[in-house]
């Protein structure tokens, strides 16, 4: 029986593996795969702890306006302060947190932590949260938002809550759903990573986003790749339109 266990155990890691390189192929259940989920295993074990610990810290980067100079906002960068290893960046611990739902109770830190910074701010200068896929299946994300913004007392509007298409693609419905909850309270939604793959006009029209961000593939190549330029000005021209 427990050799059995292990062994489906193993194939249905080797499967989570192949799913994960896409479609049409396969993986064997060797050591480097053994080695990669143990390591995987140790680090969310670590997050569990940081979670409770609160090992998080916030960085911030400015939003300049392109005429004025003036820094009209800030978006809030969590970064994990792991005892021993220093500081960890999101793209190494928010995939595990996302799977293993600790995300909900990152992202309620993170909501709070932005807001009470911001509450040191000048009440001109909004701050921006980003939200996960899998944030927009936690039923107190609308209560979270709200609780930070009464706890810390900055007003709705300095808030910014960015989202990914891929959470949209995802779960739509809901996610529409949730943006309406949370423009009722008076919060801003913005609509990131827009001008990618799996980008949709259809999507603009859906939900009456108040910002996107226009993806850094694209304004990384604006003054050597003309087709860029010509991308980055329609897309420019189109959200002057829909204001």
């Amino acid at each position: 029986s427990g050799g059995m266990t292990r062994v489906l155990t193993s194939a249905d890691r080797a499967l989570y593996s192949a799913k994960k390189s896409g479609r049409g192929c396969y993986r064997f259940y060797d050591r480097q795969l053994h080695r990669e989920h143990e390591n995987r295993r140790t680090l969310e074990t670590a997050l569990h702890q940081a979670v409770m610990l609160e090992q998080f810290e916030l960085h911030f980067q400015p939003k300049v306006c392109s005429r004025t100079r003036v820094i009209v906002g800030q978006e809030a960068l969590i970064r994990w302060h792991r005892p021993d290893h220093g500081l960890v960046y999101p793209d190494q611990f928010i995939p595990i947190a996302e799977q293993s739902l600790l995300i909900n109770q990152i992202g309620k830190w993170t909501l709070r932590a932005a807001c009470d910074a911001a509450a040191g701010w000048d009440e001109n200068i909004t701050v921006a949260v980003n939200l996960s896929a899998r944030q927009f299946l936690d039923p107190e994300l609308v209560a979270n938002v709200r609780q930070a913004l009464l706890d810390s007392g900055v007003a709705p509007g300095r808030l910014e809550l960015e989202i990914t298409e891929t959470a949209l693609i995802q779960n739509t419905q809901l996610a529409v759903a949730v943006l309406n909850e949370l423009k009722l309270i008076g919060v801003q939604i913005a609509l990131d990573d827009f001008g990618t793959g799996q980008s949709s006009l259809g999507r603009l029209r859906e939900f009456s986003f108040n910002k996107v961000k226009i993806d850094r593939s694209f304004i990384s190549e604006i003054t050597i790749d003309k087709s860029a330029e010509h991308i980055v000005r329609a897309i420019l021209t189109m959200c002057e339109g829909l204001n």
